[in-house]
């Protein structure tokens, strides 16, 4: 495959359906798997070891857990487990969570630029194998290190992307991280701006846009069928602008059709809220935030966050087929 790919999977399958899916993935070259862990339903970890676990060499990230639930040192402990597991294919994503979702368990974010720059940089120590003392306003570890015992004591090779949607998290990520890992549900113009603050990042930090990897979420609703597709991406487009304020401010979408939504929409919404609001979203939203369709569509729309700043997408499968999703993209999106 000539075009870079990876599979992005979150809970709506069985965990021994998904480790076939990446099975699957790796058979037809997809470089990546992106699990993720955002809503309280399932946990990245579990299911990036079962994957590192049942694979031979495609890579596994997290897509991503937050910076406030995990303390850094145990952050690092875990992907140098899982690191274990799968040498040189563990890819460490991490996010600044969501309200209303980490104030309803109790979590009060603040200073989310601060809180992330010193979770990554400890982070980052510990696995490169360093003695870490580190007195910040939200991490605070002394004379520690990754104690390894027995097994492999060598620096590891664990990538840090940062999960960013705002400008300012995306200024960080082109200054502190080895990655960043671009929003789904946003049109590709967002990517410009995108582009932007991460070039002025990268600046800050004396490097180039193109040293800081760029993967992005996509969802992807692919069917022969048109507009039987478009209507699988529409609960989901739905859902995400009225209920996660980060992505939709970030979406592009007409703000009176956010009111409209939100007018809807309660937190968490009841299955009946959702399918009253479904109605409101009309097929060109759905294909301006998503690339939905026929097959062609679908590469068409994947090649327009490729122009616009991405190196890869992270093909988000929505419908029953997933692997017709795999086989879509087993060529790449070029043709």
């Amino acid at each position: 495959m000539k075009d870079r790919v990876a599979l992005y999977l979150q809970d709506a399958h069985a965990l021994p359906d998904a480790i076939q899916y990446v099975q699957y993935a790796e058979e037809n070259g997809f470089e990546a798997v992106w699990q993720a862990e955002s809503r309280l339903v399932r946990d990245a970890i579990v299911p990036m070891a079962a994957f590192a676990a049942t694979t031979q060499h495609i890579k596994i990230g997290s897509g991503v857990i937050n910076n406030w639930t995990r303390n850094a040192a145990v952050i690092a402990a875990t992907y140098l487990t899982l690191d274990d597991l799968a040498p040189d294919r563990i890819l460490c994503g991490i996010g600044a969570w969501w309200d209303p979702l980490a104030e309803k368990v109790g979590i009060q974010r603040r200073k989310n630029l601060l809180a992330m720059r010193e979770v990554v940089q400890v982070v980052r120590a510990l696995l490169a194998r360093e003695r870490v003392t580190f007195q910040g306003e939200f991490v605070q570890v002394d004379d520690i290190e990754l104690d390894v015992v027995h097994g492999n004591k060598a620096p590891r090779n664990v990538p840090i992307f940062i999960g960013a949607t705002g400008p300012q998290m995306m200024s960080l990520s082109g200054e502190i991280a080895d990655g960043v890992v671009l929003n789904y549900l946003v049109s590709p113009q967002y990517n410009v701006q995108a582009m932007e603050r991460l070039a002025i990042g990268a600046r800050k930090a004396g490097r180039h846009i193109d040293d800081i990897d760029r993967p992005q979420l996509v969802v992807c609703s692919v069917d022969r069928d048109r507009q039987k597709a478009l209507d699988g991406a529409r609960k989901l487009v739905t859902q995400y602008l009225g209920q996660q304020p980060h992505i939709m401010k970030a979406s592009g979408v007409n703000p009176d059709l956010l009111d409209e939504i939100n007018q809807v929409l309660t937190w968490p919404a009841t299955e009946e809220q959702i399918l009253e609001a479904m109605q409101l979203v009309p097929d060109d939203v759905v294909q301006m935030i998503t690339a939905s369709g026929t097959p062609a569509e679908v590469k068409a729309k994947v090649r327009e966050y490729m122009a616009a700043g991405a190196t890869c997408p992270i093909l988000y499968p929505l419908g029953p087929d997933v692997r017709f999703m795999i086989d879509t993209f087993a060529d790449g999106y070029s043709n």
